[in-house]
Parts: structure tokens; C-alpha cells; sequence
């Protein structure tokens, strides 16, 4: 092989090389040259379980009782069918992912037992999953009385004064946009 021609040949190859080798480090990192992130979309899944709706769960009370309350379970398993698995799990780009699992333990078809962790109320559930920043503290909407006594007095606009010259010219009157009713 003449050697004019072996640059031709690995220019393309080098070109494939670093494509691939780019291809590569977008699978690796969540952002491309730290500017373009892919979206990634939010996974939710299971049951969203609060510590009120724990309270409301009472050993003693039926299947139908806890459903009622709780939803239906995520995971029955046929082989412990006197086993509920309430599993949720929150996933979104940008936020730490969430995973709470939570179990109804019974006997024939009464609660026998709940075994859960430390579970988040309502509002707390709300906090983690909002967007939104919420301010930390209440702005103040009103004076006090010794801050509108700190205020300056307003200064009286002096009324115009009366224009001396006359405005002049033909005058045009239009005819009215609706006629009257007789």
C-alpha cells in the first residue's frame, strides 16, 4: 500500500473511534459537555401511605376495613396470603429517590399485626415531593403604628394653573352609535 494513501484511511477510523468512544460517555454521565441534561421521566409507584392513615389501622379490623384505608396492597403473595406489602417508591431527576415499604400482617381475616417504619405525615409527604421551594419565613404586610408615625408627611400637588391659551378650530359632531328606542 502506497503511503499517500494510509492517512486517507485512518481518518475515517479515527472519526469512528471517537464517535463510539463519545457514544460511551453519554450513557456514562447525566449531562453532555455539562450543558444538555436528558429529561428523565418521574417514577411513581405503589402506595402513597401516611402516618394518619397508619393510625386509623387498629389490630382486630377486617381486609376489607384495611383496604379501605390503605388501598389495595402492592404485593399479595399466594404463598403468605396473610401478608400485605404496601411498597412506594418516588423516582425524579433532580430530587433523591424515595423508598417506603410498609406491611399488614393477619390472621385468617383480621389484623394481627403492623410492621412499619417512622412514616411521614401528610404535610411532610407534601414538603418532600413539592417542587416548589416554600419561603422560610412570612413577609410583613402591615406598619406598625410607630413605623406609619416614622413616615414621611406627602407633599400636596399644587392645583394647575388655568391654560391661557384657548384652543380654537372646527368643531365636529357625530352622529350618535346606537338610535334611541322609540
Amino acid at each position: 500500500m502506497p503511503i499517500h494513501r494510509m492517512p486517507r484511511a485512518a481518518v475515517p477510523l479515527g472519526v469512528l473511534g471517537l464517535t463510539l468512544a463519545g457514544c460511551q460517555s453519554l450513557q456514562t454521565s447525566d449531562s453532555f459537555l455539562g450543558v444538555v441534561t436528558p429529561y428523565r421521566i418521574e417514577v411513581v409507584q405503589g402506595n402513597v401511605v401516611t402516618s394518619e392513615q397508619v393510625a386509623l389501622i387498629k389490630p382486630g379490623q377486617t381486609r376489607a376495613q384495611v383496604r379501605d384505608i390503605l388501598g389495595s396492597p402492592l404485593l399479595t403473595d399466594p404463598f403468605h396470603a396473610d401478608r400485605w406489602d404496601y411498597v412506594f417508591t418516588l423516582k425524579r431527576q433532580g430530587f433523591d429517590d424515595q423508598q417506603r415499604s410498609f406491611v399488614v400482617l393477619f390472621d385468617k381475616d383480621k389484623v394481627r399485626k403492623i410492621d412499619a417504619p417512622e412514616l411521614p405525615s401528610e404535610n411532610e409527604f407534601v414538603a418532600q415531593i413539592s417542587r416548589k421551594k416554600l419561603p422560610t419565613s412570612t413577609p410583613k404586610l402591615e406598619l406598625t403604628d410607630a413605623e406609619k408615625a416614622a413616615l414621611p408627611v406627602p407633599v400636596v400637588a399644587a392645583a394647575p394653573a388655568a391654560s391661557a391659551v384657548e384652543v380654537t378650530g372646527a368643531t365636529r359632531s357625530y352622529p350618535p352609535l346606537e338610535t334611541a328606542a322609540p
